[in-house]
């Protein structure tokens, strides 16, 4: 018999095909299923448009069937078959598509998309087989034919006897080496967990064959063996079915069985999407964060269908990076993929489910925030620090769309609040909205620099995350209410601003001395005008707080930022009196006391006193 060569183009791709294309062997298994769907929905779109054809869903199907001794791994299917002609055409050319043609020459009429667009899957068997095998008998014919090659060199065609149409691909499987070990495709429950994988919901029964062994009956000790066969994919998708069919616990059941956590989702998001996009999704906002989920290793995306054959688990341009967080899962049949069907191509569809995706889960996270709080709130302890990173990335791009989804701790409320919550409390008189910066809410309220804020009764919102006053400052306002946080050199407060600059003049020698002992470590000190029991605080003046300093520090390669820090003096406390007195009678004593305040103010912020040392001996000295 004659062996027929690929043509050069086709032998360079086939080449290619086996050792480059697919970055796994697996996929192989993948691509013929799909195939073999395809072969079968052929028939099922001819009975669509032939009244003389009967499609009986029962009567097709796909068989797998592992060989071990023979080394061989077949699968089977029950579709359209193909002529000697369509061998030729289609396996003989690499990537002309038998399926891709089929659509082409009905997509006139009236409908169904219902045939894959694959011409070059079917090559990746020889990642894994010596030999390819196909016989064929198509439907309307009475002759069937065998195609056989084993890889580049070339392949031949002859007539066989085959009773039913339909096709049956047998690969002889490589033998293992070092590197690779190909008996894993010839294992049951191996290649039961690689259609679960990436066909579970192809909609015809694959089917595989499983042995086990078990008493004979009548006996209590004689043991027989026995095959089984099984349908190993479930068919149909959860996403194509009604939402009105299904329940809670259908959702919650499908998380569990994809694994998408160990958690119950906060909330389900199911969509049917048609029109200039058209798609299916299925997504879940889970409860509680993953171990790694705020570490360089964790992957964000969702898994992403073609026509319901997986093609890739983790596709990360389906989420922007402020969603991350969201799992879940995407159908799409009018997706462009490349030659190996692994990764998706950048298109315009892409980015339009992308997008209507971002959109409905912002939706949906202000519906669970405005009729679900307490189950927003868990998710918000787990995710809001994603949110406000999202708000804060990429110079605030994003800002205006999730600013709303963002909670605060409040010193009114002693709870959660929003942003136009805080807004819609603030008396007329209030220009700004406060803030305060710190670890712990217990911490910021014993802040001195929140004193006056909190008497004229203003609402202050408590930043304990250190994204918090980054994400805030990329804001910059809300409904034209600029944020202040209590550190600020102008408080925008009028109560006391003239008594503290009388003061300040009063002692502008005291304060010109102190500051150029403190030359280097504070721009200025003055007397305040926001401090009530306490008799010392640092504040900043220009864009770096204090707590943004620390931060910034504490990352790698900092460039040792620094804030403006100005040293404000109480002119109404004791220790006040105690200074002046001392500046009058003498000046090593204000010295001492400038040291000690400055030293405080430091350790109030949490910031390092720089010679912890020196500051016991100088407490030390004011104790004798």
């Amino acid at each position: 018999m004659e062996k027929k060569q690929f043509q050069a183009e086709s032998k360079r791709l086939l080449e290619m095909m086996i050792n480059s294309i697919y970055t796994q062997k697996e996929i192989f298994l993948r691509e013929l299923i799909s195939n073999a769907s395809d072969a079968i929905d052929k028939i099922y779109y001819k009975a669509l448009t032939d009244s003389a054809l009967v499609f009986d869903n029962e009567s097709y199907m796909i068989k797998v069937v592992p060989d071990k001794q023979n080394r061989t791994l077949t699968i089977r299917d029950t579709g359209i078959g193909m002529t000697a002609e369509e061998l030729e055409n289609n396996l003989g050319v690499i990537a002309k598509s038998g399926s891709l043609a089929f659509k082409k020459e009905h997509e006139s009429k009236d409908g169904h998309d219902l045939i894959g667009q694959f011409g070059v899957g079917f090559y990746s068997a020889f990642m894994v087989a010596d030999e390819v095998t196909v016989v064929s008998r198509a439907l309307g014919s009475d002759q069937a034919y065998k195609w056989e090659s084993t890889g580049a060199e070339g392949y031949t065609i002859e007539p066989v006897e085959r009773a039913e149409v339909g096709t049956e691909i047998v690969l002889k499987i490589k033998e293992n080496t070092e590197d690779e070990s190909y008996e894993e495709f010839l294992e049951p429950y191996r290649l039961k967990s690689l259609v679960k994988k990436y066909s579970d919901f192809i909609r015809y029964p694959i089917k595989l064959d499983f042995s086990g062994k078990r008493l004979k009956e009548g006996s209590e000790t004689e043991v027989e063996e026995y095959q089984e066969e099984q349908v190993v994919n479930s068919m149909v998708p959860i996403w194509r079915k009604n939402k009105n069919e299904l329940t809670t616990e259908d959702y919650e059941k499908f998380y569990a069985e994809k694994h998408y956590g160990f958690d119950q989702p906060v909330k389900h998001i199911h969509l049917s999407v048609e029109g200039a996009v058209t798609y299916q999704a299925i997504l879940f906002i889970p409860e509680t964060t993953p171990f790694n989920y705020y570490t360089k290793e964790f992957e964000k995306g969702l898994e992403l269908y073609s026509n319901g054959v997986l093609i890739m688990n983790k596709c990360s341009d389906l989420l922007p990076d402020h969603f991350g967080f969201v799992k879940g899962m995407v159908d799409s049949d009018s997706l462009s993929l490349n030659i190996s069907r692994e990764m998706l191509q950048h298109d315009r569809q892409l980015k339009l489910i992308a997008k209507n995706i971002a959109g409905k889960i912002k939706s949906h996270l202000l519906s669970l925030l405005k009729d679900e709080r307490e189950k927003y709130e868990k998710f918000y302890e787990s995710f809001g620090r994603q949110l406000k990173y999202g708000a804060y990335s990429e110079f605030g791009a994003q800002k205006d769309s999730l600013q709303d989804l963002l909670l605060f701790a409040s010193s009114k409320e002693k709870k959660l609040v929003t942003l136009d919550e805080y807004v819609s409390r603030m008396p007329e008189d209030q220009a700004y909205i406060y803030y305060a910066t710190g670890e712990s809410i217990d911490r910021i309220d014993k802040l001195p620099q929140t004193e006056l804020v909190l008497d004229k009764g203003y609402e202050l919102l408590y930043f304990t995350d250190d994204i918090d006053e980054f994400a805030i400052k990329t804001l910059m306002n809300y409904k034209d209410k600029q944020f202040k946080n209590v550190s600020s050199g102008d408080l925008g407060i009028e109560a006391d601003e003239d008594q503290a600059e009388q003061e300040t003049q009063e002692h502008q020698e005291l304060f010109d001395h102190m500051k150029a002992q403190l030359a280097g470590k504070v721009s200025d000190v003055r007397a305040s005008k926001r401090l009530r029991k306490h008799p010392v605080c640092l504040t900043t003046d220009g864009d770096v707080t204090i707590d943004m300093e620390k931060i910034l520090n504490a990352m790698p390669n900092s460039s040792n930022v620094k804030a403006n820090k100005v040293l404000e003096i109480n002119p109404q406390h004791d220790v006040f009196q105690s200074l002046k007195a001392a500046y009058e009678q003498d000046k090593e004593k204000v010295n001492l006391y400038t040291s000690l305040l400055y030293n405080q103010a430091l350790l109030i912020e949490g910031l390092p006193v720089e010679d912890p040392v020196e500051f016991t001996n100088e407490i030390c000295k004011i104790m004798v």
